[in-house]
């Protein structure tokens, strides 16, 4: 999908979501055939002619202004993830939109690489662009599913959580786990529209999982820099991983997730375990 499409598909499902009343318009009982907000009341409530939003919808009009833009995500209540994306997706089709694409390789730094190493105890891992696991640690194997063994098209996040049965039962709560990885993998979408790589990934998971389907369907925008999750372990049961996102200030597609646990609870007690588990197997693997 190019991104005039994005941009109108995101709009739509934006107006879909926001209920008249919710705007503060007046309903005067007419049955109404779409759900949430018209065209023409989200143009009244943005002060732009009905004729320039319809057009701004579609991805037809040239140079829109910040203040149009502004005035939209107002009248839309976009929070400051999808704002931060309707902006994207409109700029991008005001400076020329897909233009040929040249796949880079996304290639992590021998110093990031070293930093993984000297961590053994933090479970940690690169991510990059269209939620792909650059480089990684022993110790999120030993957490999740051992990453070295799956195909290099098989080390995406996004992948494991929808397509790699063993990867999903790990999360207690998979659904949120679901709901904010789409979020996230649509946020970078709209950073990388015209990436041909991102589209055939998209259309692998919705092919793949009808869950994935669903949620990206949604439209939901949600970045997610920190956090924590219920993790279940054969060897551990149930036990609260939290994490942060570091991203890298001269490459923003790339990423350091670190997990960490709360000093001297259960789940540090059940982290270590599985921490000294991994360490013995290697061993007798030597």
């Amino acid at each position: 999908m190019g991104n005039r499409a994005e941009l109108t598909t995101f709009l739509r499902s934006r107006r879909a979501r926001l209920k008249p009343e919710q705007a503060g318009l007046r309903q005067y009982g007419e049955r109404r055939r779409v759900p949430g907000l018209r065209r023409e009341e989200l143009a009244q409530l943005a002060g732009v002619s009905v004729d320039y939003y319809v057009r701004f919808e579609q991805g037809r009009s040239e140079n829109v202004s910040d203040a149009v833009i502004d005035a939209v995500a107002a009248a839309l209540r976009l929070d400051h993830d999808e704002r931060a994306h309707l902006y994207r997706l409109a700029r991008l089709h005001t400076v020329g939109g897909c233009g040929p694409v040249v796949p880079t390789a996304q290639v992590v730094r021998p110093g990031l690489l070293r930093l993984l190493e000297s961590m053994p105890d933090v479970p940690a891992y690169v991510i990059g662009r269209r939620t792909d696991i650059l480089a990684w640690n022993d110790l999120i194997c030993a957490l999740l599913v051992d990453i070295a063994e799956l195909r290099p098209e098989q080390r995406n996040l996004a992948w494991l959580v929808f397509c790699h049965p063993e990867a999903r039962d790990r999360f207690v709560d998979w659904q949120a786990k679901a709901r904010d990885l789409v979020a996230y993998l649509r946020m970078d979408f709209g950073r990388h529209p015209c990436d041909p790589a991102f589209t055939a990934l998209i259309g692998q998971l919705s092919e793949s999982s009808t869950d994935f389907r669903r949620l990206w369907e949604d439209q939901e925008v949600k970045d997610k820099t920190h956090g924590s999750y219920h993790l279940r372990h054969p060897a551990v049961g149930e036990f609260t991983l939290s994490f942060e996102t570091l991203r890298l200030p001269d490459d923003p597609d790339q990423s350091l997730l670190l997990h960490t646990v709360e000093p001297d609870s259960p789940s540090e007690a059940a982290l270590r375990i599985v921490s000294r588990r991994r360490h013995l197997a290697d061993l007798r693997a030597e």
